[in-house]
Formats: structure tokens, C-alpha cells, sequence
């Protein structure tokens, strides 16, 4: 046993003490579900930062959420909203600044998992993932937040910053060192 925990740790180091070392805050654009045209990116995969058209076969399971055209105002719907079924859902947290939100809350049910939630730019948004795998295949769900920096219903688009955790169900939205 001695042996094999010496090659794993390699130089003093467990390979099983995960870290989320570096924040990667990134830009998407995505298109709202009830434009006209077809095959537009209108929903998003957090866990492996993709944009989804809904349309294309095999979509089904492999995004978070969806962005759609409610009353005229654009929103996120969670798979759920469309009947599918995902541990994807997401939390409006009004009046916060990116910068300012580092853990997902920790009750559920505060979370939609089936319900439009309104895109405001003034709100930055907590979100857990579909079930995705991590660095070592293990299916698991992650947390990330999400603040849309253009809101744009005539056109039918928001672009959002977004950060997810690289570590299983952790709650923490920022790296450790951050």
C-alpha cells in the first residue's frame, strides 16, 4: 500500500486533493428559443462551456439552460421547464455584482428547476449543472454563476460572463486562493 500511495502522490503531491485553481471566467452569446430562424444556439452547457441548438438531435441531457421569449422578456429555463429531465437548475440573486457572489446557497428548493426566471443585467444568477463527468469520469453536478452583461429582447439575445467550479457538488464559486 506504501508503495502504491508513493506513486500517486508523485513529488509530495495527492493527486486526489483536487483544487480549482484559476477562475475561468469566459463570454457566450446565446439566442433566444422563439427567434424565427432555425438552428441557433439558444441553450448552454455549463459543464463543458458549449452553446446547444435545442433542435439538433441528441441535445436532449447535455444542457442547463435554455434561453426563451416570455411576455417579451427574455428568460432561463431549465430543462425541466420543457419536461426534460436534468439536476440543472438556477437562482436569481437580485442586486448582486459577479465579483460579489462566491457560494451557491446552499437550499435547493430555493432553485428553479422547471420555471422561467426573468434575464435581468442586474442580477447575477447561481446555477447547478446537469450531471457531467469530472477529471476522473465520475458523473457529478457543478455549481457556476452566470451575469448577463446584454439583455436584448427585440433581438432576441443575451450575452452573459460565466464561472462553473471544476469540483464535484462544491459550492464555492471562486478558487480557494482568489
Amino acid at each position: 500500500m506504501g508503495v502504491l500511495m508513493a506513486s500517486l502522490t508523485g513529488c509530495g503531491e495527492n493527486i486526489f486533493d483536487l483544487k480549482w485553481t484559476q477562475a475561468r471566467v469566459d463570454t457566450v452569446l446565446v439566442y433566444s428559443l422563439a427567434r424565427p430562424e432555425l438552428n441557433l444556439p439558444s441553450a448552454f452547457d455549463f459543464v463543458n462551456r458549449l452553446t446547444w441548438e435545442v433542435e439538433e438531435p441528441g441535445a436532449t441531457g447535455f444542457w442547463d439552460l435554455l434561453i426563451d421569449t416570455k411576455d417579451g422578456e427574455l428568460v432561463f429555463l431549465p430543462p425541466g421547464g420543457i419536461d426534460i429531465p436534468s439536476a440543472a437548475m438556477v437562482l436569481e440573486l437580485p442586486e448582486m455584482s459577479f465579483d460579489d457572489v462566491v457560494k451557491a446557497p446552499k437550499d435547493t428548493t430555493l432553485y428553479s428547476k422547471d420555471m422561467a426566471v426573468p434575464i435581468k443585467t442586474s442580477s447575477v444568477y447561481v446555477l447547478r449543472t446537469h450531471q457531467g463527468a469530472n477529471r476522473f469520469g465520475v458523473l457529478c453536478s457543478f455549481f457556476g454563476k452566470i451575469h448577463p452583461l446584454e439583455v436584448e429582447p427585440a433581438v432576441g439575445t443575451v450575452r452573459f460572463e460565466y464561472d462553473v467550479s471544476t469540483l464535484c457538488d462544491d459550492r464555492s464559486l471562486v478558487p480557494p486562493d482568489a
